[in-house]
């Protein structure tokens, strides 16, 4: 593939997203606070909290964005600063599986037998063609989409095992670049949290190792070993280790999760191993092999965790790539056609919704959007347009280049996927922006409780969600004691987060224990959950608002 629309592709998928977002509600927004609270000075660097309340968090994601928080103030919002370090994440992994793939598909075992008469494509460029597709495989992949793009500590294991398989697969080419990599990302994934994946993949190449006939393959294993060694010595200090098996979920909704989230990869890793399914313990096949069934087996421990199965991509991917050069061109045309309709008709609904919050028209969107966001207040960003535009241009000139051409390039079949992922995450990230951050950011709400505290008050809110912390702490500026006894704290005001079913209990229970309750919020999209505001007995102190 040619390297530019390469490199345009990567970045169409990367940068969107970047600047001009607020951290959104759940794992992003708490893990961003965290960052926030170390780099504050708020929370120790050994022991990342929010609102007075340890998390428990893995330390070096969180050194990551405390550090860029720091080092770019005060030029930069915190939550841009803290975003850039994970989107050098994000490029990380996709590059170590572009070079994984590319190491493996160079093995002898891995490529094409060669013609009668010759004219065969050299080996360099065989293994590059490859790894295109691996690339291709992983930004298709509809589990990396959203949490490929947040501030979480998986993203930080996802771009630690990737780099693991880059330096296992590259071991007999670049004998002290593997060795190197290994001693730095073994480490690195159990400081990320994930010390149990960091000793199980790490034995488990050490075995692949051992297998292999390849003097450099082979020489890999005592530094696995000893990388090992020290991810298991480092978890300590860190506090990496930590118990978080659960109970498994109904199998089938397991099962279903696994199939959307690896699509398109998946099916075509399952063609891969179908068709080698005599060479399955060749180097090519059994290391990426041993990440994907890992991660399936984390997952499953975990309760079928998504976030765990996201360090299954760059297995997933590299195996999908070794289905490319075999796949029928009957496989090969479903793939495209099903692409161009369902990306196309993705675009469309982002670009019909765009015109109703701009013109309100069609009248039926406009509707539908009044309705699930009645608040909403719709902006024009004429840069954000002329990206959106762009984007959907270079969309139809790579459709009518597929269809109407037959190219002889073994990516071809995931060129459609890819671009049209890469395609829906650009116009969601700059047409949809606005309603997103509405919908999903924790400001509407944060502003909504602004009305009702005063100013540089501290705010008891015992057992709050970690997200509502760090809405408090980042766009409030207020000090939080989140710890389960906030009830008896000398803070003037008491925040308590519950369900429309309970919230007249705990309100009567809180009044009970010389609260008074002054006013309910909720966000503006969520009809399930309040946030209920109380002052003490006999105090003035919060304000008094329109919500009230």
């Amino acid at each position: 593939m040619p390297a530019l629309a390469l490199w345009l592709l990567t970045l169409a998928y990367v940068a969107p997203g970047i600047v001009g977002r607020d951290p959104w509600r759940g794992a992003d927004f708490a893990a961003f606070g965290q960052m926030l609270a170390i780099a504050e000075g708020r929370s120790p660097w050994t022991l990342p909290s929010l609102g007075g309340v340890a998390t428990g968090a893995a330390l070096l994601p969180n050194w990551l964005g405390a550090i860029a928080i720091m080092l770019s103030r005060p030029w930069l919002d915190p939550a841009l600063a803290a975003r850039l370090p994970f989107a050098a994440l994000l490029a990380l992994t996709l590059s170590a599986v572009w070079y994984s793939c590319f190491h493996l598909a160079r093995r002898d075992a891995a490529q094409p037998l060669p013609f009668a008469f010759g004219g065969e494509a050299d080996p360099d460029s065989y293994a590059r063609a490859v790894a295109d597709g691996a690339l291709l495989a992983m930004i298709a992949t509809l589990g990396l989409l959203q949490l490929g793009h947040e501030t979480t500590p998986e993203l930080a294991q996802l771009a630690a095992l990737a780099s693991l398989q880059w330096a296992v697969a590259a071991s007999w080419q670049r004998r002290w670049g593997s060795r190197v990599g290994v001693m730095l990302a073994l480490p690195a994934l159990a400081a990320s949290g994930a010390p149990v994946m960091a000793l199980a993949w790490g034995l488990g190449a050490c075995a692949l190792c051992l297998r292999a006939q390849a003097g450099p393959w082979r020489a890999l294993w005592p530094w696995l070993l000893v990388a090992c060694g020290l991810a298991a010595a480092l978890a300590w200090p860190m506090q990496a280790w930590g118990w978080r098996l659960l109970a498994p979920t109904d199998g089938w909704l397991v099962l279903r999760m696994w199939l959307w989230f690896l699509w398109p990869a998946g099916a075509l890793a399952l063609w891969t191993l179908w068709g080698w399914r005599g060479h399955l313990l060749q180097p090519h096949l059994a290391l990426p092999l041993w990440s994907l069934v890992l991660a399936l087996v984390v997952s499953t421990a975990m309760g079928g965790s998504d976030r765990a199965l996201l360090l299954g991509l760059p297995g997933v991917s590299v195996l999908a790539a070794f289905a490319l050069p075999t796949l029928r061109r009957s496989a090969s045309a479903a793939v495209d056609w099903f692409s161009v309709f369902f990306f196309s008709a993705c675009a469309t609904i982002t670009w019909v919704f765009y015109a109703a919050m701009q013109t309100a028209l069609p009248a039926t969107s406009a509707a539908t959007l009044k309705r699930l966001a009645p608040d909403f207040v719709a902006r024009l960003s004429w840069l954000e347009l002329l990206a959106a535009t762009l984007g959907s241009l270079a969309w139809l000139w790579l459709v009518r280049w597929r269809t109407r051409r037959q190219p002889a390039v073994i990516w071809k079949s995931l060129v459609l996927p890819a671009s049209g992922v890469a395609l829906c995450w650009l116009l969601f990230m700059t047409l949809w922006l606005p309603l997103l951050d509405h919908a999903r950011s924790n400001r509407t709400l944060a502003q909504r409780l602004a009305r009702h505290l005063p100013a540089g008050a501290c705010i008891a809110a015992p057992l709050a969600p970690s997200a509502l912390v760090a809405a408090l702490e980042y766009h409030n500026r207020s000090r939080v004691d989140a710890s389960a006894g906030a009830y008896a704290s000398a803070c003037p005001v008491l925040l308590l987060v519950q369900r429309n079913a309970t919230a007249d209990a705990a309100s009567r229970q809180a009044q009970g224990l010389g609260w008074v309750e002054v006013a309910r919020e909720r966000r503006p999209t969520d009809r399930q959950e309040l946030t209920l505001v109380f002052a003490r007995s006999g105090q003035s102190a919060v304000k008094s608002g329109p919500g009230s």
